[in-house]
């Protein structure tokens, strides 16, 4: 019976001493290595004596209301959190720290901040929360505690990223952020104003078609003219008087302005730029991006933690609907003084007039 079992295992009825302690020495590695890697995914939660660790992501946002001031917040992104993982990278990742992010993209709304965050992700020296944590405009009574929580884990010379598009424009968020460290680094994306406040209506129409029509929210009274300022789709393109309120706090060469047009026409350079600005060595150049004709913007050949391509979702590079080229007139003429004070305030010409 003995040898016959032998023979289905395919063992040898007699190893040498030396051969047989390898063996066991082997079978003994494996067993320690797969108990080790699959308590990597299930103990992540626990502490060093057993209790529970604080929650690695945040309780979910409550929903943006039609025209309330920030960037829509897809499952897509949600499940972009780069700590997600398989047990054996959920180890790895914990190997790091935790640490307050040193770059924040602030803004703006609709600028093109989801798709400057998904082609940084590439470098290896970036670690960026997918979801956007709103901590100082919705979130800062939780405490940095809370928002360190929140953050990946990064090892000795990478760098930690959020970014929430909101920030630029709540008030209360250049003191805070320099309260936390005023060494940190700023990027803001901005796109010609008359366009993105479309694109802002648009992203609302999605969710209430029945909303008035853009014209209609676009004047306190047609008749006269007058541009409604209260409008949130209107009110984050007046760059410069937001920009006012961060240089109370910051110098503007901690602040870079990523042109959304940019982004689109040439990914490679405006990458190069930030890359700089972060002080980060030129990784990501052309070799990472395809045009896709489709959606109307560039993508990616391959994704962080992947090798298959990757496009934003079906959020993004939604189709505009048809507006009246008077009132498209109306706000170019109105956005004028504003983009030339920005222009002179960044020392960039950002070609919108």
């Amino acid at each position: 019976m003995g040898q016959r079992l032998n023979r289905c295992l395919d063992v040898p009825v007699a190893l040498p001493p030396l051969r047989r302690r390898l063996l066991l020495l082997f079978i003994m590695l494996f067993l320690w290595l797969y108990m080790f890697y699959s308590c990597a995914g299930s103990c992540a939660g626990l502490t060093t004596r057993g209790s529970p660790a604080p929650p690695r992501a945040a309780p979910p946002l409550p929903p943006l209301l039609p025209g309330e001031p920030g960037e829509e917040s897809s499952l897509e992104e949600q499940r972009a959190a780069p700590d997600a993982g398989s047990p054996i990278s959920s180890f790895f990742n914990g190997s790091g720290t935790k640490r307050l992010p040193q770059a924040i993209i602030i803004g703006v709304k609709k600028g093109g901040t989801r798709a400057l965050l998904e082609f940084l992700r590439v470098h290896p020296d970036v670690r960026a929360v997918g979801a956007e944590p709103h901590f100082f405009d919705r979130n800062y009574e939780r405490g940095l505690a809370w928002y360190r929580e929140l953050m990946p884990r990064t090892l000795e010379g990478q760098i930690t990223m959020e970014k929430t598009p909101s920030y630029f424009v709540t008030k209360e968020a250049p003191a805070r952020i320099s309260s936390m460290s005023r060494g940190t680094k700023l990027i803001v994306v901005v796109r010609d104003p008359v366009t993105r406040a479309i694109s802002d209506y648009t992203q609302t129409l999605s969710k209430k078609p029945d909303i008035p029509t853009f014209e209609s929210l676009t004047f306190k009274n047609r008749t006269t003219g007058l541009i409604d300022t209260s409008w949130s789709a209107i009110q984050i393109g007046i760059y410069a008087k937001h920009l006012e309120n961060w240089l109370l706090h910051f110098p503007i060469g901690q602040i870079l302005f990523v042109s959304g047009e940019r982004l689109i026409r040439d990914p490679a350079g405006e990458l190069g730029r930030v890359q700089d600005f972060l002080g980060l060595k030129r990784i990501i150049t052309d070799k990472h991006f395809y045009f896709n004709k489709t959606k109307g913007f560039p993508c990616l050949k391959k994704a962080e933690g992947s090798s298959k391509p990757h496009c934003l979702g079906k959020t993004k590079g939604r189709t505009h609907p048809d507006i009246d080229q008077e009132v498209v007139q109306r706000l170019r003429d109105f956005y004028r003084p504003f983009n030339m004070k920005f222009y002179q305030m960044t020392g960039q010409d950002f070609g919108w007039d």
